[in-house]
C-alpha cells in the first residue's frame, strides 16, 4: 500500500511530460505550416499586373515612388514578343490609372512610345496600347500629344473588324477634343462609324453613337453625317428592346441632329441627300422615326423617356426650333392624331 502515492506521483509526472511534449509538438507543426505559408507566397517582384498593381501602389501609400511604371516604359522599349508586349501595356494601363504622381511624371516620348505599338501586326498589342493611350489621356498635358494619334485611331476603328477594338479606339476618341485637322478623315471613315453603330455588339454602338453626337455638333462634318447612308432598318436602333444604355445615346444622336439642321448657318444651303440615307431615314417624309419615339414615351427607363420627349420636342418646329408661334403644324414630324 505504501507504494501507491509514489506511483501515483510517477504517473502524473508522465502525462506532464507528455503533455509538454504535445505542445512543443503543435508549436513546431505550427511554425513550419507558417512557414511554409510564407514561402508558398507569390513573388513581390511578379510581373503580373495585380501583383505590379499592389506593390506599387504599397510604395505609393508609404510616399516612394515605386518606379514600376518607369521600369514597365523601359522594358518596353526591348524586342518582346506579342504576348509580352500586350502584358506590359496592360501593366502600364492600371500604373497609370493608380500612382497619378508617376504617370504625371512620364514625357511625351513615352506617348509616342505607346503610340508606336499601334502599329503592331498583333490585334492585342492595337487594343492594349488604345487602353493605355485612353489612360494618359486623363492627363491633361497629354492630350495634344496623345490627339496625334488621332488619324491612326481613325484608320484601325475603320480597317480593322474587331468589337475590342472599336471599343478601344473609340473610348479613346470620345476622351478627346479632336482636331479639326484631322476632320478629312473623319469624312472618310464616317461609313465605318455607321456600319459600327448598326452591328450587333452594344458596347461598341454606344461609343459609335457617342462620338457621331459629339461631331454632329461641328458645322463642317453635319451634312456628311446626314447624307451617311446606312441600312433600310436603321430605325431599329430606336426599338424600346434596345438596352437603355444605347437608347439613350441615339436619342441624343437624333437630338444633335435635328438641332444641327434647324440651324440658320445649316439651313442657308439647299441640301441634297441620298435616298437611303440618315436624313431620310430619320427625317424624311417615310420616315417612321414618329412611332419609334411615342413608344419610347412609356419606356420603362425614366432616362429614355426623358430624351424621347426631347427629340420630340426639338422635331416640332424643324425651322425655328424653340419658336413655336412661327412654327405652321405642316411642319410639325407629328400628325394631329399622334
Amino acid at each position: 500500500m505504501c507504494c501507491i502515492p509514489q506511483r501515483l506521483g510517477q504517473m502524473d509526472i508522465c502525462k506532464g511530460v507528455v503533455s509538454l511534449a504535445t505542445a512543443a509538438g503543435a508549436i513546431c507543426l505550427l511554425y513550419k505550416a507558417i512557414r511554409a505559408g510564407i514561402k508558398c507566397q507569390p513573388p513581390r517582384c511578379s510581373a503580373s499586373p495585380i501583383c505590379v498593381a499592389r506593390l506599387a501602389v504599397e510604395r505609393e501609400q508609404h510616399g516612394r515612388d515605386s518606379g514600376e511604371l518607369r521600369r514597365l516604359l523601359n522594358s518596353l522599349e526591348c524586342k518582346q514578343d506579342e504576348y509580352a508586349k500586350s502584358m506590359i501595356l496592360h501593366s502600364i494601363t492600371r500604373c497609370v490609372y493608380l500612382l497619378e504622381s508617376e504617370a504625371s511624371a512620364c514625357t511625351n516620348d513615352d506617348i509616342t512610345l505607346v503610340g508606336s505599338m499601334l502599329d503592331d501586326k498583333d490585334n492585342s498589342v492595337k487594343i492594349q496600347a488604345l487602353n493605355t493611350l485612353k489612360a494618359f489621356s486623363g492627363i491633361r498635358k497629354f492630350r495634344l500629344k496623345i490627339q496625334e494619334h488621332s488619324i491612326k485611331v481613325l484608320e484601325l476603328i475603320s480597317t480593322i473588324w474587331d468589337s475590342q477594338l472599336h471599343i478601344a479606339g473609340l473610348r479613346l476618341l470620345n476622351n478627346l477634343p479632336l482636331p479639326d485637322f484631322a476632320h478629312p478623315q473623319l469624312r472618310r471613315v464616317m461609313p465605318a462609324l455607321m456600319e459600327i453603330l448598326q452591328s450587333d455588339y452594344t458596347l461598341a454602338q454606344v461609343q459609335a453613337a457617342r462620338l457621331l453626337s459629339n461631331l454632329a455638333q461641328k458645322n463642317d462634318l453635319l451634312y456628311d453625317i446626314l447624307n451617311c447612308q446606312v441600312h433600310s432598318n436603321f430605325l431599329n436602333l430606336f426599338q424600346s428592346t434596345q438596352p437603355g444604355s444605347l437608347l439613350l445615346e441615339v436619342l441624343l444622336f437624333a437630338e444633335r441632329l435635328s438641332e444641327g439642321r434647324s440651324s440658320p448657318h445649316y439651313r442657308a444651303v439647299k441640301w441634297h441627300y441620298n435616298e437611303q440615307s440618315v436624313h431620310e431615314a430619320v427625317f424624311g417624309d417615310d420616315s417612321r422615326l414618329a412611332d419609334r419615339l411615342l413608344a419610347l414615351v412609356i419606356h420603362p427607363e425614366e432616362d429614355v423617356q426623358i430624351q424621347a420627349c426631347k427629340v420630340i420636342v426639338s422635331l416640332q418646329c424643324p425651322q425655328d426650333v424653340g419658336v413655336w408661334p412661327s412654327c405652321p403644324p405642316s411642319h410639325s414630324c407629328f400628325s394631329n392624331a399622334e
